[in-house]
C-alpha cells in the first residue's frame, strides 16, 4: 500500500523502496523530489544522474507505458534532448502501476527571465516542433483517451466547452469567443497523420544559458494534427515572438485557428465567474484579440 502525502500517494520513500527493489544497482543513491513538478506525474531526482517519474493516477499510466516505447526512437531524429528511460519499473504491491527511471536531464524550468533572446527561443521551439513533426509516424499512437484526444478532434471537448461559456457570460465576451470556438470547429487536419508532443507548455521546458535547451513530459503524445503544439504562442510567447514561432513552425492558418481553438478550451478551464485577471484570463484575451485581427 502507498503512503499518502498529497501527491497521489507518492513520496521518497516509496520511491526508495521502488528501487531497492527492482534495480538494487541503484539502491544507494539518494532520492529528493524535484524543485518544479507536474500533476500527471511525480518526479525524484535519482542520484545525480538519473531521475524516477511515476503516474500519479491510472489515467496517466498509458503515458508511462507509451514513453517507454517511443522516446529511445523519437529522442534519436530530434534537435533537443528528451528524456531517455534506462529502467522500466513494474506494477507491484507497492505502486499499481509501471513507472520509468530516467537519464537527468540539466535545466532549469522555461521563465521570462530565464530567456536571453525571446526570438531565438520562438525559433528553437519552432525547429523541435518540425523536427518532431518530420519524423516517421508509421505505428505511432493514434491521438484518443491516451493523449487525452491532444492531437485529435476538438470535437471531443465541444461539449464542456461551450458549457463552460455559458458559465462564464457576463464575465468573459462569450459571444465573440464562441466565434473564436466556432472557427476552430471548422476545418480538421487533412495531411498524413504526424508525431505532436502534446503538452507544449512551461513546465515542460528546460533552458540553460539563456537558451531552450530540452523538451521533457511526452506522456500525452500522439500521433494527428499539430496544431494542439501551438497554444504556447498565446500562454507564454510574447507577441513578436509567436510571430516568430508561427512562420518559423510552418503551418496554415486552418491550423492555427484550431490551435486558438486548444488554446481557448484550456484557458477556460481555469477560469471561475467574475475572474478578471490572471494567466488564463490573459490568454483568452490574447487568444481574441488574435482571431479579431485574422478576421
Amino acid at each position: 500500500m502507498t503512503t499518502t502525502d498529497g501527491r497521489g500517494g507518492i513520496d521518497a520513500g516509496l520511491v526508495r523502496r521502488l528501487v531497492a527493489a527492482q534495480f538494487p544497482e541503484w539502491a544507494g543513491l539518494p532520492v529528493r523530489p524535484v524543485e518544479v513538478d507536474g500533476w500527471d506525474n511525480r518526479t525524484y531526482r535519482l542520484g545525480t544522474e538519473l531521475s524516477v517519474r511515476l503516474p500519479s493516477h491510472a489515467s496517466y499510466a498509458a503515458g508511462v507505458r507509451k514513453e517507454q516505447r517511443w522516446l529511445p526512437e523519437l529522442g534519436q531524429h530530434l534537435p533537443l534532448p528528451v528524456p531517455t528511460p534506462v529502467g522500466c519499473g513494474l506494477p507491484g504491491p507497492d505502486f499499481p502501476h509501471p513507472w520509468t527511471v530516467n537519464r537527468w536531464l540539466p535545466g532549469e524550468t522555461a521563465a521570462a527571465d530565464r530567456i536571453d533572446s525571446w526570438e531565438q527561443f520562438a525559433t528553437d521551439l519552432a525547429g523541435f516542433l518540425v523536427a518532431l513533426r518530420g519524423v516517421d509516424a508509421r505505428g505511432g499512437p493514434l491521438a484518443g483517451a491516451h493523449s487525452f484526444h491532444r492531437g485529435g478532434d476538438l470535437g471531443e471537448y465541444d461539449a464542456e466547452t461551450r458549457a463552460r461559456l455559458a458559465d462564464l457570460r457576463g464575465t468573459l465576451p462569450v459571444d465573440r469567443l464562441a466565434a473564436v470556438w466556432d472557427a476552430a470547429r471548422e476545418s480538421a487536419w487533412d495531411a498524413a497523420p504526424v508525431w505532436v508532443h502534446g503538452d507544449v507548455a512551461v513546465g515542460n521546458l528546460l533552458v540553460r544559458r539563456g537558451r531552450l535547451a530540452a523538451v521533457l513530459d511526452f506522456g500525452t503524445s500522439a500521433v494527428g494534427d499539430p496544431a494542439c503544439d501551438l497554444v504556447i504562442a498565446w500562454t507564454f510567447l510574447p507577441d513578436a515572438a509567436r510571430e516568430v514561432f508561427r512562420e518559423a513552425v510552418a503551418l496554415d492558418d486552418a491550423t492555427w485557428a484550431r490551435a486558438r481553438g486548444w488554446a481557448l478550451w484550456k484557458a477556460l478551464l481555469g477560469l471561475r465567474s467574475g475572474t478578471a485577471d490572471g494567466p488564463d484570463r490573459r490568454t483568452v484575451d490574447r487568444v481574441l484579440a488574435e482571431h479579431d485581427q485574422r478576421l
